[in-house]
């Protein structure tokens, strides 16, 4: 069965690890109180805020104190879906301000035209929100991206250790699992989408990775399609 989608992961197999926790990751760190100051009777904002407050179980949590709470999550690196969006409108700030540009891998930039001239359509599934990943696409260091992505998955659709968020995304895209290719440098990740019928393969950029079982790549060229 050929091909139709290819799903990639961002942060290690798109995009440079250090890039997010070196640049983007310290940037929210940063910005987060003065954002919530500002930010905090916006609606979004303000359902973060009472959704945070819910997930730590303080009720009567102060701003300074829900904004503590933000920054230990974010030096946690907690996949936890407020924080994240809170931290996809902080780093919109950031990119509007031209502050950074997005970190993309010159091989995946190289590969875009070849897998969508062969009618494979390309998503991103992420732990970032998915406002966070089109930022990431369309500020990059080649300009936007987003035109060649059919769409971007986050934690909404479910945890990425979860065989289920790799069910609901075969759902959403209506394809076969095996007419998905997902692509990931987590081995826990690849074997959740495994475990859902589709078809797998290993992104390996450093050298001391743990290997999963399934086919591995060192770029997106070495990717092949018939």
């Amino acid at each position: 069965m050929s091909i139709r989608a290819i799903i990639v992961d961002t942060a290690g197999t798109t995009t440079d690890l250090n890039f997010i926790q070196d640049v983007l990751f310290p940037y929210s760190r940063t910005a987060m109180p003065d954002f919530l100051e500002k930010n905090q009777h916006n609606v979004l904002v303000d359902y973060c805020i009472s959704d945070i407050k819910d997930i730590a179980l303080e009720p009567d949590a102060s701003l300074a104190r829900v904004t503590e709470i933000l920054q230990q999550w974010i030096d946690e690196d907690r996949k936890i879906t407020p924080l994240k969006t809170l931290q996809g409108l902080i780093w919109k700030q950031g990119y509007n301000n031209a502050e950074f540009t997005g970190h993309i891998y010159p091989d995946f930039i190289e590969s875009i035209e070849r897998i969508t001239q062969k009618g494979i359509r390309i998503y991103s599934f992420s732990s970032g929100s998915v406002d966070a990943q089109k930022l990431l696409f369309s500020h990059s260091d080649s300009g936007d991206l987003t035109p060649s992505f059919s769409g971007h998955f986050d934690t909404r659709t479910g945890n990425k250790l979860d065989k289920q968020a790799y069910c609901n995304i075969c759902n959403t895209i209506s394809l076969k699992p095996k007419q998905i290719l997902f692509v990931s440098d987590m081995p826990e990740e690849l074997k959740a989408a495994e475990a859902a019928g589709m078809t797998t393969c290993q992104m390996l950029r450093l050298p001391e990775q743990v290997k999963a079982k399934c086919k591995t790549v060192t770029s997106f060229n070495e990717l092949q399609f018939d």
